[in-house]
């Protein structure tokens, strides 16, 4: 009888014993945490590329707007402030006066920035929402002191391709806005305020 309780005592000792053991525990943290190491890594990659292309689309659109705000007739008299392209009328944000695209500033100036950082000029995104514009700059300011200027404005579409995320394989599209004020605004000659093209 003695013997018999010693060894179900040892038994039901073992079993307990294994029961307790944690040996596979590591491997069920680890395939809990890794995904959410791998989603947090990439998820850091993709929000580093983003504002990298929100750098580059910024920089170029800075390069079309600093060349369209200056005066380009050399044999025309100062007053005229022609500039390379004419704008049929100051737009607003809700109403834009687009010049047509491709425009000499998104040819010569905008596509070459995003060539210089790999991105595509030819983007179909970034061709139909390409919006060069006079604008007020100032536009509740009293009329005798207000300024024009140009804005360029486009969007560029980033894949995203950050792992179990709703945001796997989707697109955002990341926007830009650049107004610089016109060099040598026209002033009207017979109310002598200034005047946007």
């Amino acid at each position: 009888m003695a013997t018999c309780g010693n060894i179900s005592r040892r038994v039901s000792a073992r079993l307990a014993g294994k029961w307790r053991e944690d040996s596979g525990a590591e491997l069920v943290e680890a395939a809990f945490v890794l995904p959410l190491l791998l989603m947090l890594l990439v998820g850091i990659f993709w929000l580093g590329r983003a504002y990298d292309v929100y750098e580059t689309i910024t920089r170029a659109a800075r390069e079309g707007a600093r060349y369209a705000v200056l005066p380009s007739c050399a044999t025309c008299n100062p007053g005229a402030n022609q500039t390379t392209e004419t704008y049929t009328s100051a737009g607003t944000t809700s109403s834009p006066a687009c010049v047509s695209n491709p425009t000499y500033e998104f040819t010569n100036y905008v596509a070459p920035s995003l060539l210089a950082s790999h991105l595509d000029p030819n983007n179909t995104v970034v061709q139909q929402t390409f919006c060069q514009q006079a604008v007020v700059m100032n536009p509740t300011s009293d009329s005798s002191s207000q300024q024009c200027g140009i804005e360029v404005s486009f969007k560029y579409p980033l894949h995203l391709a950050i792992p179990f995320t709703s945001l796997n394989a989707s697109t955002i599209s990341i926007p830009t806005s650049v107004t610089m004020r016109m060099e040598n605004q026209s002033v009207d000659g017979s109310t002598g305020q200034p005047t946007c093209p």
